[in-house]
């Protein structure tokens, strides 16, 4: 759930900020004063060239126990030991909860003894010597953030930044709550001045999550600012927060840095291809990147992602400039990022929960023509040549990023295929499915002698229904092979990896393999009748806050914690609830005619929430309702869902944000 945001709102606690912040009111003119006060100091401290890279403990322990001076110099260690000072990270930030809830009778901020018996400064000493920085937090208002209530610096800020800095802290995360209405600008160029008196170099974090749109004012006041509430480790925080930062580009540079906020790669709350996705977003918008996760207990997988140096490359660039949207059709996004030495980063970034096809071109993401052009995949690993096309078709949630320059040694790569599989990925258990491999040359060069094959599962049945060879492919030119895939009877429901692959030699000999890993689900048919939908398993399900609930309300953000579905007083014991924006897809396998529900705002809110309703027989819109309001009964909706293979129930925000969006699918039935 979206709450409405308040002076008081958490931006540690995992809150989430409206899409769009609220337009500031235009104050009437007025003549100009006999005498005009000083202008304020631009902020010229050198600091966050490139965007900060580090940890910041919040979004693994908040203020749990083991947040600690063991904690802190642990992670130190692990960013030696795990090869991570080396690949950029220098920050070991502490966040909320550091501090006893009382300043001492001088007015001095006290750390826990609990939890920092040595104090501060011997931590920050620890880990200078290991060659990082140390952070610290508090909040531009009278209390932290944390419901405990610890010292904010409202009032105290010369004397707290000072005490910042004779304890050798390199960086200030400086929040927003309890901040007593206060203008935001005042408080934060307070702040500003206090760490500029000490002398000492302080990274300066601003982290009032976009209330008031500090990227238009904040380039002179801090070296980074917070677009955005605090993120979760969900799919649909991630995707929100990454619309809501990607359209600031033209503030962000060297020492000015848009914060989407920190990561929650290995987290556990996504995949791992979510969450390779979410670190290549965060470095091509050139992103503050704070590690989120607590790397005592990191997987080899996590340190992978996060330890991808041609990745942080791409973040840490010198230029400075933040990646811009490209084309974003369908879920389709292509964005791309100058970089200093003339070349592109570009995501090819699949927002759908099925692959795609995603493709732009050398000259559409802003490279001059050439004959030809080098192409490197950054997780991959690997460099082609391609004659100008750059495309892939991308798994589910993936992301695809890959650095391409036009480069005069273009030749001496082997050049780039496009794999494909197409076909529906849907597959009932003992029934054959046709799908047909594609192979593309992309490159300037010829593909030779090449080969296909696909595997599946152990026990299913994959065979070849044609010929898997070609002698060549020139530029252009696609070799297509024809499959018969079946999972053996009895195959539970659920989804199962497909892998195609491909070899081929380049025209300088050398061996080249590739492979496109796609998804295919077992899935049954509703059975005969009429059933509901909340006791049939989705395809898919997700939600702009917490899960998609059964038989319940939204609810908050954690799993079953709905109420009964309530709309306009009325009690349902049937039905799904949501969060606009959201999408539940389900198998009817062309056996189903009709799909009926009551819909509307869930009385749980109160008097907040507009809604737009949504059914969609595989591609087309079937049915809808206009916006509904918390103050409408449940509008009946029905659906002719005839000959459809997937049925998708959607739900929009009305188009006003999606706060408080808490929406019902009351009764929702589907009949075959």
């Amino acid at each position: 759930m979206l709450r409405a945001l308040t002076a008081g709102l958490l931006c540690t606690a995992g809150l989430a900020a409206p899409a769009v912040a609220a337009p500031a009111v235009a104050a009437p003119a007025a003549a100009a004063p006999a005498r005009q006060a000083p202008a304020a100091p631009a902020l010229a401290n050198g600091l966050a060239l490139t965007p900060p890279m580090g940890f910041n403990n919040w979004n693994s322990t908040h203020c749990r126990a083991d947040f600690n001076e063991a904690m802190v110099k642990g992670i130190a260690d692990l960013f030696v030991a795990k090869g991570l000072k080396d690949a950029g990270y220098r920050y070991v930030n502490l966040d909320d909860c550091w501090a006893l809830p009382n300043r001492d009778a001088d007015g001095k901020l006290v750390p826990d003894p609990a939890r920092f018996p040595n104090g501060i400064k011997a931590v920050a000493d620890y880990v200078h010597a290991k060659g990082l920085k140390l952070g610290i937090y508090t909040s531009a208002g009278v209390k932290t953030c944390n419901s405990a209530g610890f010292p904010g610096a409202l009032g105290h800020e010369y004397s707290d930044a000072r005490q910042f800095a004779d304890w050798g802290v390199d960086y200030l995360k400086y929040d927003n709550c309890n901040n007593l209405g206060v203008d935001a600008q005042q408080r934060y160029r307070t702040m500003r001045d206090a760490l500029k008196a000490t002398g000492r170099p302080i990274v300066y974090s601003i982290c009032e999550w976009g209330e008031n749109k500090p990227w238009q004012w904040a380039a002179d006041v801090g070296n980074l600012w917070r677009t955005t509430g605090d993120i979760s480790d969900s799919w649909d925080s991630m995707v929100s927060i990454l619309k809501q930062n990607l359209p600031l580009a033209q503030y962000a540079g060297p020492g000015h840095w848009n914060d989407p906020d920190m990561l929650e790669v290995g987290n556990g709350g996504m995949t791992d291809t979510e969450y390779r996705s979410h670190f290549s977003l965060w470095s091509i918008m050139a992103a503050p990147l704070l590690i989120g996760t607590d790397l005592r207990k990191a997987s080899q997988a996590t340190l992978d992602i996060l330890d991808n140096k041609e990745v942080i490359a791409v973040d840490q660039d010198p230029l400075g400039k933040q990646g811009t949207v490209v084309s974003s059709t369908d879920g389709r996004w292509v964005i791309a990022k100058e970089m200093k030495d003339g070349s592109r980063a570009v995501a090819l970034f699949n927002e759908s929960g099925t692959a795609q096809r995603i493709a732009t071109t050398a000259s559409a993401v802003g490279l001059p023509g050439t004959p030809a052009y080098t192409l490197r995949d950054l997780w991959q690993q690997q460099s082609y040549n391609t004659a100008g096309t750059i495309a892939a078709t991308v798994p589910a949630h993936g992301t695809v990023l890959l650095r391409v320059a036009a480069d005069p040694h273009w030749a001496t790569r082997p050049p780039a295929t496009e794999l494909g599989l197409d076909g529906s990925p849907l597959m009932e258990a003992a029934t054959p499915v046709t799908l047909t491999g594609t192979v593309t040359d992309l490159g300037r060069t010829p593909a030779r002698r090449v080969s296909v094959s696909l595997t599946g599962p152990d026990g299913w049945a994959v065979r070849p229904t044609t010929a898997t060879t070609a002698a060549a492919l020139t530029t252009g030119r696609t070799l297509r092979t024809g499959w018969s895939v079946t999972a053996p009877a009895g195959t539970p429901t659920g989804s199962y990896g497909l892998t195609l692959h491909t070899r081929y030699r380049s025209p300088a000999g050398q061996q080249v393999t590739s492979t496109l890993p796609v998804s295919a689900s077992v899935v049954v048919r509703p059975p005969a009748g009429p059933s509901y939908l909340s006791d049939l398993p989705w395809l898919s399900a997700t939600s702009g806050w917490g899960p998609v609930e059964r038989d319940t309300s939204n609810g908050e953000s954690a799993a079953g914690d709905g109420h009964p579905i309530t709309i306009g007083g009325t009690v349902y014991a049937k039905g799904l609830g949501a969060h606009a924006p959201s999408d539940i897809s389900f198998y009817t396998g062309r056996a189903c005619t009709k799909v009926s529900a009551d819909v509307g705002v869930d009385d749980e809110k109160g008097t907040q929430g507009t809604v737009a309703f949504e059914i969609w027989a595989d591609g087309t819109k079937v049915a809808s309702t206009g916006v509904l309001t918390n103050a409408m009964p449940a509008q009946p909706l029905t659906a002719d869902v005839t000959g459809a293979q997937v049925v998708r129930l959607v739900v929009t925000d009305g188009g006003d944000g999606n706060d408080s969006d808490h929406a019902d699918w009351a009764d929702a039935q589907v009949s075959c």
